[in-house]
């Protein structure tokens, strides 16, 4: 009986998550650091192994905003790294994703240039472009938003986002 508790305790919380939901926690998270600690808290029973890369692939930008509003210089440089490794695990496991692309490409855009961190912006805005037509009305509707506002994306390339 004890076990099931266990189990239920660690599967409800995933259940209970739900794209929509965390597309929005993402957006809010970018606005503040509140934001930025509700998403990682929203997050926090995600692990690499999860089916769902998208949701792997928001627990690692919400490691890189920890990363960010932490003060201790370890911290720092551990969420970042680890929030890389799940950011390129997702896209490695689910290549073709423009969703996953569109969270490491936010995330390369926006670290700082002396992490390091910025090698598949190109890769990721080409692919993004690339599969936008064919992705659902809701990943175009959230990808769309991020390139129109997006800095990497020229006026040309924001023009066929539509």
């Amino acid at each position: 009986m004890k076990l099931l508790v266990l189990l239920l305790s660690f599967v409800l919380p995933m259940a209970a998550l739900n794209l929509s939901q965390v597309r929005q926690a993402y957006i809010a998270a970018a606005k503040s650091e509140a934001g930025a600690k509700k998403f990682a808290s929203l997050l926090e029973p995600v692990t690499k192994d999860d089916n769902n890369k998208v949701l792997v692939a928001y627990k690692g930008c919400s490691l890189t905003l920890k990363s960010k509003h932490s003060n201790y210089l370890p911290d720092k440089i551990s969420f970042m790294k680890e929030g890389a490794a799940y950011l390129d695990h997702a896209a490695q496991s689910d290549p073709q994703n423009i969703e996953i692309r569109m969270i490491r490409l936010s995330v390369q855009e926006n670290v700082p240039f002396i992490v390091n961190y910025r090698d598949n912006i190109d890769e990721d805005k080409a692919m993004i472009l690339s599969r936008y037509s064919n992705a659902p009305k809701e990943v175009k509707s959230h990808v769309g938003n991020y390139v129109r506002m997006s800095e990497s994306f020229t006026k040309e390339e924001k023009a066929k986002i539509k």
